[in-house]
């Protein structure tokens, strides 16, 4: 017979007896017998193939090796399968012996590839679950059988591992495993991305409003007021509101349409009011802290009517749903024409028919499409609309963007020239006008950097609080207008102060700004000339040489390769001192540690760290005396990088705006200007010494050049004066003029920088036929506003610092040249560039060299026994 477990007995004979009469298995994991309680056998049949006529029932006498242990356990889907309750458990394994020649015939081998069928299931009679061989282990291959009970243990669970504590997975079963995690992180990535944000939109889609048009206007036209350092009114900024208005789709002709289209969104006539690249691309910028996203014009449109303009995804989700149902409700007519009534052009003009008017004294419909086209370029920068070069470049990225789109062939391109708006103040009543309203301009490109457009500080009647102070400007204006009286028209001049102590602009000349002559000029690049040198000596100083390394002032000199030569009449023997050449500015000196020693590279990387904007990465060893290939820069940054030097050596970013309001004075923006060590990295002191090493070299240039501040004031400063380079066709001896002056210095208190030039590169003359150097119409420039701005103010004095390197050594009074003619530039650079500075004696000669006989720098040794340690001379109190 078949026990419960699939066993087979012989019917006259019992299964085997374990101690105790029970049918009982001991613990699993303990296969030893108790000794003298071996199960007894069947006698005659054996009923596990033991053979007939075994040993008695004791056990004993049987081999070790002929005791057999009971049948295998049977195999279950995911495990093991328990007896019934009251059912006898199986007896522990035994290791199995050699297979017996005789087996006996009333033994029926179990069938361990087969699980007992439920009563209700049998596959004989096509009542059992379909086998689709995935989740019938039993179909499984005996090492996945294994290799599944060693994962999920004999109940189907997280059971015991296999042999050594290890679970081992078939590659079968890993694939199964591995495709299941990835159904499931489908399931939560479609969720996520579509489930969940298609229910959001469902429900912004029905919740929110787009604003008409008219709505929009309303919260537009408002007056902006700008202020001084003191809070008086500097003045306003009054929009055209009144003049606006609101045009039909009719009246708004293809070519304007179109140039509108080709800069904002090419697709507007088809898309659904989004852009999925648009959109890929904010939400890429978002997690990269990019800006941009390239958004539709109807998304424009609902940004500008919800005042809304984060750089948040919640904002520009909304801002989507919103364009989408704008599209699924207007026309693109409609869309378009909405957009071009509210949109802001710059001039105070909201809406192309108030631009259009604003800009070329016309209606919109009688626009060209080059007129369209500079309005349309405007959009992205409307604050800037008064600025020509400005002006004239988002002009041609229309008209190219429109030849690109196939409305306009590239013949009618190229005939096309730039639309000159009608100048401003023949169309819009300015209170803010002349040198002021450059003033202006550089506050709304400031506030612009910050996030802040011009339009959108229209529609929020922002009060704007600048650094500005009055009667700086007012002295600014006075002085250049005073200086500049009876010279030639066609030269141009620019005047910028700054506070060292907090970067803000203390005074702003730009130009004029006439009808004849609107360019800001103060934030205009040309070549610096030899104002430039002290960023030379800033590379040098962080290399452990000083003011007292002396190298070869002769000229002229072979400098690899380059022929270099000083200012006629300039002297200075085979052992200069740098801080000789810094007072006659020696090129050759400069030139020759540059190439030798610091690199131009070091050079470019001081100018930088001081203050300078300008990239410069092109420069060649010819900007070491302020020329050569990309070497501009503009007085603001050369203020601004002088301003380091007065500072101590702690820069900060120079700057026009301390505070905004909105109207209902509310901070909308306030100005947190960060400063830190110019010259040596998270080092002060380094860097204040590096800067204080620098003034000591400029301190003496001011008398030297008849420029030093009255009334006892300590200033330091340097001229610098950038030769003309002859034009093909011109005589070779215009090489010998000029055509930059500068002057840039400073106090304690205050840094300035005076430049003189022309719109166009050409030669510069006094009315009276003499050239212009730097110590002529810009160093009286700088000098008569320094002595203005200083009247009554506290005599601060430069901070002392350690000297850099070894002493100066002995020097012969400074005995400046009467000559004014400019050395000729270094022969190896292009005949055709205008960059080979050379610097003239920029000063008269005073008259009155230092009684000592040594160079007239406070503080420095003059006959090399002055202490090294503190750099001073014994006799300096």
């Amino acid at each position: 017979m078949n026990d419960q477990y699939g066993r087979s007995w012989p019917e006259e004979e019992p299964g085997p007896q374990w101690p105790g009469g029970e049918n009982r298995a001991p613990r699993r994991g303990n296969p030893e017998w108790p000794a003298g309680d071996e199960p007894q056998w069947p006698g005659e049949q054996g009923g596990h193939g033991r053979p007939r006529g075994g040993p008695p029932p004791g056990g004993q006498g049987w081999p070790q090796e002929d005791r057999q242990p009971p049948p295998p356990r049977q195999q279950h889907g995911g495990g093991y399968r328990p007896p019934p309750p009251g059912q006898p458990p199986l007896p522990p394994r035994r290791q199995q012996p050699p297979p017996r020649q005789e087996e006996p015939t009333s033994f029926v081998p179990p069938t361990p590839e087969r699980e007992p069928e439920l009563i209700t299931h049998h596959e004989h009679n096509g009542t059992g679950f379909p086998d689709d061989g995935y989740d019938r282990r039993d179909s499984w291959p005996a090492e996945e059988q294994q290799a599944a009970f060693n994962e999920f243990g004999a109940d189907g669970g997280d059971g015991a591992a296999g042999d050594g504590g290890k679970k081992q997975l078939s590659p079968a079963l890993r694939k199964r495993r591995r495709w299941k995690r990835v159904r499931r992180v489908l399931y939560v990535l479609v969720g996520l991305f579509v489930v969940l944000p298609a229910g959001a939109f469902t429900v912004l889609y029905f919740t929110v409003d787009v604003p008409t048009p008219q709505e929009v206007a309303a919260k537009q036209d408002k007056v902006v007021t700008y202020y001084f350092a003191d809070e008086s009114e500097l003045g306003k900024d009054i929009p055209q509101g009144g003049n606006r208005e609101m045009l039909e789709p009719e009246q708004i002709p293809q070519n304007v349409r179109r140039a509108i289209y080709a800069t904002e969104d090419a697709t507007f006539e088809t898309n659904s009011g989004f852009d999925i690249t648009g959109i890929l691309r904010a939400v890429y910028n978002q997690i990269t802290s990019g800006v941009g996203g390239g958004s539709t014009i109807s998304q424009q449109y609902v940004k500008k009517a919800t005042e809304n303009d984060e750089g948040t995804l919640t904002r520009k989700a909304t801002e989507l749903v919103k364009s989408f149902k704008m599209n699924k409700q207007y026309s693109k007519d409609e869309i378009i024409t909405a957009y071009l009534n509210t949109i802001y052009f710059g001039r105070g003009s909201y809406g192309i028919q108030t631009a259009a008017k604003s800009f070329f004294g016309k209606d919109a419909k009688d626009m060209t499409t080059s007129e369209a086209a500079l309005l349309a370029g405007l959009i992205q920068q409307p604050g800037r609309a008064e600025q020509r070069p400005v002006a004239e470049e988002r002009w041609r990225v229309a008209m190219d963007r429109i030849v690109e789109n196939g409305w306009m062939t590239p013949a009618e391109r190229a005939q096309a020239t730039f639309p000159v708006p009608v100048p401003l103040d023949d169309v819009r009543k300015q209170t803010i006008t002349g040198p002021n309203l450059l003033v202006k301009h550089r506050i709304v490109d400031e506030l612009e950097s910050k996030g802040i457009t011009e339009d959108k500080i229209q529609s929020g009647g922002y009060k704007i609080y600048t650094t500005i102070d009055p009667k700086a400007q007012d002295l600014a204006i006075k002085t250049v207008d005073e200086v500049m009286k009876d010279q030639p028209a066609d030269l141009r001049e620019a005047l910028v102060a700054i506070d060292p102590k907090t970067g803000g602009v203390t005074a702003y000349y730009g130009g004029p700004n006439t009808k004849e002559d609107q360019r800001d000029w103060a934030n205009t690049a040309r070549p610096p000339g030899s104002s430039f040198k002290p960023f030379d000596l800033v590379a040098l100083l962080k290399t452990g040489k000083g003011l007292g390394e002396v190298y070869d002032g002769t000229s002229p000199r072979k400098i690899q390769g380059a022929t270099v030569r000083n200012s006629e009449g300039v002297d200075c023997s085979a052992q200069c001192s740098v801080a000789e050449a810094m007072e006659k500015s020696v090129n050759t000196v400069f030139y020759d540690f540059v190439a030798r020693q610091t690199g131009v590279e070091e050079v470019v990387d001081a100018a930088h760290q001081a203050g300078v904007k300008a990239p410069m990465t092109d420069a060649d060893n010819n900007l070491s005396i302020g020329g050569g290939r990309d070497a501009e820069v503009t007085p603001a940054d050369m203020a601004a990088a002088y301003a380091t030097f007065a500072a101590d050596g702690m820069q900060r970013d120079y700057h026009f705006v301390s505070k905004v309001l909105n109207s209902r004075d509310e901070v909308v923006y306030e100005a947190e200007v960060a400063e830190k060590p110019a010259f040596a990295e998270n080092d002060p002191e380094k860097s204040k010494q590096i800067a204080g090493n620098v003034t000591k070299s400029l301190v003496p240039v001011l008398p030297y050049s008849k420029l030093a501040c009255g009334g006892g004031y300590d200033c330091a400063g340097k001229t610098g004066t950038h030769q003309y380079t002859p034009k093909a066709g011109e005589p070779d001896s215009l090489g010998n003029e000029n055509s930059q002056a500068w002057m840039v210095g400073y106090s304690p208190h205050v840094s300035a920088s005076a430049w003189v030039g022309t719109e166009a590169d050409k030669v510069i003359r006094m009315a009276n036929k003499k050239k212009i150097y730097g110590k002529d119409l810009p160093g009286e420039i700088w000098k008569k506003f320094m002595d203005g701005y200083l009247k009554g103010k506290p005599k601060e004095k430069f901070s002392d610092v350690r000297l850099i390197g070894r002493t100066v050594p002995t020097a012969p009074p400074s005995q400046p040249s009467k000559s004014q003619q400019p050395s000729a530039p270094p022969s190896s650079a292009p005949p055709s560039e205008s960059t080979n500075p050379s610097e003239p004696n920029d000063g008269e000669p005073s008259g009155k060299p230092s009684s000592s006989g040594k160079p007239s720098i406070p503080g420095l040794p003059g006959h090399g026994n002055g202490d090294p340690a503190n750099g001073r001379d014994p006799d300096d109190n």
